[in-house]
């Protein structure tokens, strides 16, 4: 008998943008669940998140910036999630975002920022004890799909870097409620800027830009049912090298950017229509280095069918 959605389960979760930096920018955080769609499945997403902040961290020194008022986007997404087999899903994302200040003369950026796709496996799962364990490797690769500029923070909405991505994530679920743990490293590619010279912690003479690589951890602990999950994260971001902001001065795409931030993520699959599902949630930036205090705000539509006539 050919399995309904609800029984197979509706797992599409697929986009959550977070703003990790001075200039807000989309960070796919896909692989951040254990989640896995079905074979011959598509998973269609739409996605909208508004990120702001009004105070920042000049290395370590906390302030706000009155050339700046609030600097805020929104990021518009569409994106898909293809299960390829059972324990294989092909995921891709397209971001738009615009980046506003409310004070000053800096106006702000609108483009779309840079393809993500990913391969997420599960390589493992067991029954351990009272609970189900499992492991998945994600490999994800970002470009820039415009020519939008870097050197524009706190306005650009992004880095303009090619970047991959690892990451290996664990997870164990007795009943309805899981734990989760997941460990990122991701190296970023040099950039070029429109000057052809720079001062870092020295003078360069270059429009060549080195970006530190980055580390990316993460714990999640919540609730899942066919029907509707609730789960909690906290999540680490560390800026292998870098250096700080000077006093007074604008960000730099090379800056040590550090953050850590607490979220929630709340899904719900409708009953009444067959594949559909809405999702909402946010996170808060309670530490940083280089970076906004961003409070973000996201909600999206999934839909979810079969690419395979069934019999």
């Amino acid at each position: 008998m050919i399995k309904t959605l609800p029984e197979l389960f509706c797992r599409c979760c697929l986009v959550i943008s977070f703003s990790l930096i001075l200039s807000p920018f989309a960070k796919a955080q896909t692989d951040a669940d254990a989640l896995m769609i079905p074979k011959d499945y598509f998973c269609a997403a739409g996605m909208y998140t508004h990120s702001s902040w009004d105070h920042y961290w000049e290395g370590t020194f906390k302030r706000d910036n009155l050339n700046l008022g609030t600097v805020s986007s929104n990021t518009y997404s569409l994106g898909g999630n293809y299960g390829l087999s059972n324990r294989i899903n092909l995921l891709f994302m397209v971001p738009y975002v615009t980046t506003h200040a409310t004070a000053g003369t800096l106006r702000g950026e609108h483009n779309f920022q840079d393809l993500t796709a990913s391969v997420k496996w599960m390589a493992l799962k067991e029954e351990i004890g009272k609970g189900l364990f499992s492991f998945h490797a994600i490999l994800s690769g970002t470009i820039p799909l415009s020519n939008y500029q870097a050197d524009y923070l706190p306005l650009s909405i992004g880095l303009h870097s090619k970047n991959v991505a690892l990451r290996g994530l664990l997870n164990y679920q007795v009943g309805r409620f899981f734990v989760a743990g997941a460990g990122q490293y991701i190296r970023r590619s040099n950039i070029t800027i429109d000057r052809n010279s720079y001062y870092t912690t020295e003078l360069h003479y270059t429009n060549e830009v080195q970006m530190p690589n980055l580390t990316n951890f993460l714990v999640s602990s919540g609730y899942r049912s066919l029907k509707f999950n609730a789960e909690a994260v906290l999540t680490k971001i560390t800026t292998l090298g870098g250096f700080d902001i000077r006093k007074n001065d604008m960000p730099f795409p090379s800056n040590k950017m550090n953050s850590t931030l607490a979220g929630v993520i709340l899904k719900y699959s409708l009953q009444s229509v067959s594949g559909l599902e809405f999702t909402a949630g946010g996170n808060y930036v309670l530490s940083g280095r280089n970076v906004g205090q961003t409070r973000t705000f996201y909600g999206g539509v999934y839909y979810v069918f079969s690419t395979k006539k069934q019999k």
